[in-house]
């Protein structure tokens, strides 16, 4: 079967298209994907999604999954946003 890894950067993205045994987890096709290793990734501290969802690192894949190797947030999205409207309030005030 073939599944997709990916570890997205701001400026880049590192997709590795893999074909795997029926029955292949998440863990073992981001193990195949050499991904880990050529970023300095812990393979014991990966967080793993797919289809915008954390799944388990022994979640069965099927042909066509794409596995996503999360990174974590810069900042909290609620606090960014409460962030973004005190300065858009200031500036709208401004004028």
């Amino acid at each position: 079967m073939r599944v997709d890894v990916v570890y997205a950067l701001a400026d880049v993205q590192d997709l590795v298209a893999l074909e795997l045994a029926e029955g292949a987890t998440a863990r073992e096709a981001v193990e195949a994907s050499g991904i880990p290793a050529r970023r300095g990734l812990a393979a014991a501290d990966l967080v793993l999604g797919m289809f915008g969802r954390r799944i388990a690192s022994g979640q069965p894949l099927r042909g066509g999954d794409r596995v996503d190797i999360l990174r974590a947030l810069a900042a909290d999205p609620g606090e960014a946003r409460r962030r973004r409207a005190v300065r858009t309030r200031r500036l709208s005030s401004r004028r």
